[in-house]
């Protein structure tokens, strides 16, 4: 469908990218991952012939149309929402208008035999079959279906598109972009502004799409459902893989590590011959082997091992003041600005090194509540009263907004550091990946992934007992989330933070807090827990909406049958389940016999003959307290699928 060949994109003498080759076949799914600035957005702007290349060629086959959504882009503000939507279907509506045309035009000719009224026909069956192609019949079903699947009510069709926020809008060019039914679908970053709902949605919509989808995302879980195929870009080259993301990790560490394995190898016996060469170069009664080995040497296909960019966001909480128990108490809260009721009914304690998420769709309340808890809003009903010797570190959705553009990445972190930590500032940046001539940049030429970073730095200047932050992810790669994360892990605080990645809140949060409909839902579970616990409310919800169909007498021993054999199948799984359970449960408990066993030799070590300067000592403890904790990660999970099990059997007993 469209083919990328020897590709070469220079900036100032530099080359982002070079001789780079790609194949986009029909029905591909490709996820195009690399760390932020590597070029990926780039390449799509060239394949879409918006960014020109320094030499190489985009080839389209003659059919091709391309679907094409940037990070950034603008809409019309002119026009209600359905109004806008619409406009997907401008073919369908010139269809339209000409098979109208052309039905009236045949209507009054009498030249049946003629060969201008046969041109009319086939025309007028192309445009037909090319309308019904298009949908055409039922375009308005499929703007409605469209739009609530992107999160927007039945409510939202006919306001104006200039009252809704800058993520919305995105959400239209994205409905539009979908209707448009492209044979390929390039998206970058497609997921920024949708909430977890639309994402699951998006993600169910491209499975199932007929055409090509190459889409750049730093959500591992979405690019694992989607894509079948991961195309990497790093330091200037392209590396394909036909696996989903989380298989391509796997495989690219193998693949590196048999390289380096060969490239050691090889390197070995270079050594050794150049060795043998020198020795006896002067000596004729080897003279022939030595003209073999240097013949043999000249011949050789060095192994190359792929350049690694270890560069990466190293970071570590300060450790949390000491506070109450009590961090917060939230009794009845709710906000409101003006007729506008965002939510009301807010009542839960948040705890001393409590791990909570807040999720729900855009708009629901999530980053007003973050606001009220760190006392930026009051609420207009109940109360919010935070605990003794709280301590509130806030990371704002637009917190990199928030610094001003003229200062310095050095500057903006100077302006607010006090003490002796003004000595360290260089360190702290370098560990946010700003080094050399970056402290000098200023701000309002950072990218967003950049300033993200510098915000969150700035934010660590001062240790926290609670922190609070709104979607901290935003623009951040792959692997300084990751990094991200295993900081939060570490983190001995209270955390409350506002999401919509679930890889990232996967094993970091332990309580969810659903902001839906006006109110607010507890779910003391991970976010897994959360997802399957909404997927089933969800479709009760939809079966208490549905109106009883009269059940023939012959169809209900059928529908007992069917019942039946799913009984069967989920005590199968549940007993499956739960042996599996049984069997971690088994493996913490010798784990913990592990670890109490060296924490008796750790607080005695010249006992047991432990020497504390060997580093390894200390590697193989903490090796050890890591497998523990993963094995209780599991036992959660496991745990919850349990429930889940027993609870749908119990429906249909």
């Amino acid at each position: 469908m469209i083919s990328v060949d020897n590709l070469t994109v220079s900036f100032g003498g530099w080359d982002l990218f070079k001789d780079i080759s790609l194949l986009i076949n029909p029905k591909d799914r490709i996820g195009l991952v690399g760390k932020n600035g590597a070029g990926k957005s780039t390449l799509l702007k060239v394949i879409v012939g918006e960014q020109p290349a320094a030499s190489g060629t985009v080839t389209r086959s003659g059919d091709v149309t391309v679907g094409y959504l940037p990070q950034q882009m603008k809409v019309a503000d002119t026009t209600s929402l359905v109004e806008e939507t619409a406009k997907a279907f401008t073919e369908v509506l010139a269809l339209e208008a000409e098979i109208a045309s052309l039905t009236d035009e045949i209507a009054v000719r009498t030249d049946y035999e003629s060969a201008a009224y046969e041109r009319l026909l086939h025309r007028l069956n192309d445009a037909t079959d090319r309308y019904h192609m298009l949908g055409g019949d039922n375009r308005e079903a499929e703007i409605e279906k469209t739009l609530l699947g992107l999160g927007f009510r039945r409510s939202d069709f006919d306001r104006p598109t200039s009252e809704f926020s800058g993520g919305w809008r995105m959400r239209i060019e994205l409905a539009k972009l979908l209707l448009r039914r492209p044979s390929v679908f390039l998206l970058d970053e497609p997921t920024n502004h949708l909430d977890i709902e639309s994402i699951q949605w998006l993600e169910g919509y491209l499975k199932k799409y007929g055409g090509a989808v190459v889409l750049i995302s730093h959500d591992r879980a979405f690019l694992d459902n989607v894509t079948n195929r991961t195309v990497e870009i790093m330091l200037g080259k392209l590396y394909d893989y036909k696996v989903p993301y989380s298989r391509y990790v796997e495989l690219r560490r193998e693949r590196r590590q048999q390289q380096l394995a060969a490239y050691e190898n090889q390197q070995r016996m270079i050594e050794k011959t150049e060795e043998f060469i020198e020795r006896f170069r002067y000596k004729p009664t080897k003279s022939n082997q030595v003209q073999s080995r240097i013949k043999q040497l000249e011949k050789l296909d060095r192994i190359e091992v792929d350049e690694e960019d270890l560069s990466a966001l190293s970071i570590k909480f300060p450790p949390a003041p000491r506070s109450g128990q009590i961090v917060a108490e939230v009794k009845g809260a709710g906000m409101s600005f003006g007729e506008k009721h965002v939510f009301s009914g807010a009542d839960f304690t948040i705890e001393k090194g409590d791990r909570i998420a807040l999720v729900g769709r855009n708009g629901e309340g999530k980053t007003t509540f973050a606001r009220m808890l760190v006392g930026e809003l009051l609420p207009t009903e109940g109360s919010i009263r935070v605990g003794v010797n709280v301590s509130t570190g806030y990371y704002a959705q637009n917190q990199d907004d928030l610094m001003n553009g003229d200062f310095t990445v050095y500057d903006t972190l100077d302006r607010v550091a006090v003490g002796d930590i003004r000595t360290r500032l260089r360190d702290i940046l370098g560990a946010f990946l700003f080094r050399g001539e970056d402290i000098d940049k200023k701000v309002k030429v950072l990218s967003g992934g950049e300033r993200s970073r510098l915000a969150m730095a700035r934010m660590m200047l001062e240790p926290h007992n609670l922190l609070v932050l709104d979607e901290p992810t935003n623009h951040m790669d792959m692997r300084s989330k990751d990094i991200l994360k295993h900081a939060l892990l570490q983190y001995d605080g209270t955390l409350v933070v506002v999401s919509h990645d679930r890889e990232f809140l996967d094993g970091l949060v332990d309580k969810v807090y659903e902001f839906r409909d006006g109110g607010v839902k507890e779910y003391l579970g991970g976010i897994w827990y959360f997802l399957e616990k909404r997927r089933v409310e969800s479709m009760r919800e939809i079966e208490a909406r549905r109106p009883a169909a009269p059940v023939p007498a012959a169809a209900k021993p059928e529908k007992k049958k069917v019942d039946y054999q799913q009984k069967k199948e989920l005590e199968r799984t549940l007993r499956k389940t739960q042996n599996a359970l049984e069997t971690v449960e088994r493996r913490i408990a010798d784990l913990e016999a592990e670890v109490a066993a060296w924490d008796g030799r750790l607080a005695d070590p010249a006992a047991h003959g432990i020497d504390l300067s060997d580093g390894n000592v200390f590697g193989e403890y903490d090796a050890l307290k890591k497998k523990l904790a993963y094995e209780v990660h599991e036992w959660e999970k496991l745990g919850y699928e349990v429930e889940l099990l027993e609870d749908r059997l119990k429906e249909l007993c």
